[in-house]
């Protein structure tokens, strides 16, 4: 592509980043790989950190108390180990004098601080037997092929590659920021910036990149933050209006007849959180806009019994439920709960999972395109092209985390029926505003009465023998055990913490050796389906007193008896996780207990294992779940078609979150799809972030 002087001279936000001054072939391609392809995205390229340095002082003017920048050369360097308080001490020079420099506890620097370096330090005078010094400093290492002044590691500091250091990214976004800044439209009327103390857009920018103290960082990360939230809520307001407003469902008519016979079904009172639930999803059937509800509930807490309800209730408005689960094993296990409250009824339902013998397949197909099914429960399976509905008035999905944004569309095979979506991991109130955005969310808090209590424990490897024993007693008693692990085969390699356990290894030697008067089986992933079954089937007849597994028992598996869990390496596993499998045990009335092997000494580990030891409630725990882990780790944003935050965190700025949540619906509901002059520019910046991912194209 050859070089456009016009486009050097004065770009634009869209000009590729070659053409930028100080850039060429070899550093676009280099910033390309660090996800910057054009101006605009240089501009987006955000700094990690700020230096406010002071102007660089000569060692012949220091003076006790002043906060000083000191640039020299690296004399000489010395760790004293001995010492009670032991410190890293460097003679620096210039060409007035010599400082004394010293880290406490700085044994870290030894590979770091050289003889021979340029070094600049920022710091406060101490005096230390009549010398003065500068005590812990900041500092930077000034390399030979950057500036040797205080422009080098004062003001932002970006995240860098081999190919390209921070200075260089610094220099090159300088050199284009003023000219950037004025192309960049503004997104709100003055009074709203006035009234919320927002700086303008283009002030933002500037001052992220080119602050002159830390009030105007902050002034600007806030403004960028709300545009990123504030975006990202316009994008969930959009896709809820179109679904509310494009799309009519079929309103299902309820009486208290039909109630009366649905409930019929159930040998057991419902829980109040059920019966509020129930009411929220009746009132959201009988209308023409589809429901777009999620339904959070803890492990057993009762949800498939709500999902069941709302399926009853199209069935006796003649049309057709499926229920769609991430897992085989998960799908057969809805199937059978179904079957039991549904046997003997005149409700026609099946079962379709891959890997189902052709002819089977086939007439299930057949029967669900002609409306013989009024309920399916599958696995993807049911998003297969051949696989169409007669009359589809409700989705279920389950676990839907575990499937994408465009899944769930999906499944709705071009029709409107009313949608449910169930998790039992507990999503805190941030990751529903985000993830979750564009759905109505319904919580069952309360286990089901009668269920009983689960104890976990934390056991150090010191402990484990004792443990054994206490385990070999309770399946004496009669009762059932699952060890989990994180991997199926072992691995090669040293491991941080020993050696990461794993399931087939383990069955053998817990069989064998540990409890040879039991018997126990193996269950993963990669099985066959049929030894799947067979293997779950005798662990539920209790002719298997210990399962040993991988994480696929983390949903689904349902067997009152099984009282005992034991999860290795449980720090490798997250929280929520963590308390997904532990929702396998205390099912029936006894006693339930989860041990949680670790051999770890990192502390944060160790803290998300305390949480879990000190509470069963989901939400608690996801909640703590999130704030050490970070949202990145709990659910990937990408399958629910939510690009990534560059600036904003929607723990840490919650509030700000709730206000462009707010602030973004608002508008939405005035000017659906944007087209008033006022917001073009927040219409194009919409298009252009989340268009294709939430189906947004055709806005206007």
């Amino acid at each position: 592509m050859s070089e456009s002087p016009g486009q050097k001279n004065s770009p634009t936000l869209l000009t590729p980043v070659q053409y930028l001054k100080g850039v060429g072939p070899a550093r676009a391609e280099a910033l390309a790989e660090l996800g910057v392809h054009t101006a605009e995205d240089l501009l987006n390229y955000f700094p990690r950190d700020w230096r406010f340095a002071p102007e660089p002082t000569k060692i012949a003017d220091l003076r006790k108390g002043q906060t000083v920048c000191v640039i020299g050369i690296v004399e000489q360097t010395d760790y004293q180990a001995h010492r009670k308080i032991p410190f890293f001490e460097v003679m620096l020079a210039d060409e007035t004098g010599v400082c004394r420099i010293v880290w406490f506890h700085g044994k870290y620097l030894i590979n770091q601080i050289e003889p021979g370096q340029r070094l600049a330090a920022i710091g406060t005078v101490s005096e230390y037997k009549h010398q003065l010094q500068l005590t812990n400093p900041r500092f930077h290492i000034l390399r030979a092929d950057e500036p040797q002044d205080i422009e080098a590691f004062s003001g932002p500091v970006y995240p860098a590659s081999a190919k390209l250091p921070s200075w260089q990214i610094k220099k090159i976004i300088q050199s284009s920021l003023d000219v950037l800044c004025e192309q960049l439209p503004e997104f709100y009327p003055q009074e709203f910036l006035k009234k919320n103390d927002f700086c303008g857009r283009a002030e933002a920018y500037r001052q992220i990149h080119r602050p002159e103290n830390e009030a105007q960082v902050h002034q600007a990360l806030r403004r960028l933050k709300y545009d990123e939230l504030f975006l990202m809520q316009l994008g969930l307001a959009v896709r809820r209006h179109q679904m509310e407003h494009q799309c009519r469902a079929f309103p299902m008519v309820w009486t208290e007849e039909i109630d009366r016979r649905i409930r019929q079904r159930f040998p057991f009172l419902l829980t109040e959180d059920q019966e509020t639930v129930i009411r929220e999803i009746v009132q959201d059937m009988s209308r023409t806009v589809p429901m777009n509800r999620l339904l959070q509930g803890d492990v057993g807490s009762g949800k498939t019994v709500a999902a069941l309800y709302a399926a009853l209730l199209a069935v006796a408005n003649r049309k057709q439920a499926a229920m769609m689960a991430p897992t085989e094993i998960l799908a057969r296990q809805h199937a059978e709960s179904i079957e039991r409250y549904l046997k003997g009824s005149r409700v026609r339902r099946a079962l379709l999972v891959g890997g189902m013998p052709p002819a089977e397949r086939a007439r299930i197909a057949d029967e669900l395109r002609s409306g013989q099914i009024d309920i399916v429960v599958g696995t993807v399976a049911l998003l297969e092209e051949d696989i169409a509905f007669a009359d589809l008035g409700l989705a279920v999905i389950d676990e839907q985390h575990k499937f994408g944004v465009h899944q769930r569309a999906q499944l709705r095979k071009g029709a409107a029926p009313h949608c449910l979506v169930m998790t039992a991991t507990p999503i805190p109130r941030t990751l529903a505003m985000t993830v979750f955005g564009d759905l109505d969310v319904s919580v069952i808090r309360h286990r089901p009465p009668g269920r009983g209590e689960v104890i976990t424990r934390w056991v150090p490897p010191d402990k484990r023998r004792e443990a054994m024993e206490f385990l070999r007693r309770q399946i004496q008693a009669g009762r059932q055990a699952y060890f989990v692990y994180p991997r199926i085969e072992g691995e090669n390699g040293p491991e941080e913490n020993g050696r990461r356990k794993a399931a087939a290894e383990e069955y053998h030697l817990l069989s064998k050796t540990v409890f040879p008067e039991f018997r126990a089986g193996l269950l993963h992933g990669q099985m066959p389906v049929e030894e799947k079954k067979q293997i779950m089937a005798e662990f539920r007849a209790g002719r298997i007193q210990i399962l040993v597994s991988t994480v696929v028992i983390e949903v689904g598996v349902d067997v009152p008896n099984a009282t005992l869990m034991v999860i290795e390496n449980a720090e490798r596993f997250g929280l929520a996780q963590l308390h997904q499998l532990r929702g396998r045990i205390g099912r029936g009335q006894n006693r339930s207990y989860c041990l949680l092997f670790s051999e770890t000494d990192n502390p944060e580990a160790r803290q998300r294992l305390e949480v879990l030891t000190r509470t069963c409630d989901g939400f608690e725990i996801a909640e703590e779940d999130l704030r050490l882990r970070g949202p990145g780790e709990l659910f990937s944003t990408r399958q629910h078609g939510l690009p990534d935050l560059k600036i904003a965190n929607i723990v840490e700025d919650f509030d700000l979150l709730t206000f462009a949540r707010k602030n973004a619906f608002e508008l939405i509901r005035q000017d659906p799809c944007l087209t008033r002059p006022e917001h073009a520019a927040l219409r194009k910046a919409l298009i252009e972030r989340f268009g294709a991912a939430l189906g947004l194209a055709d806005i206007g």
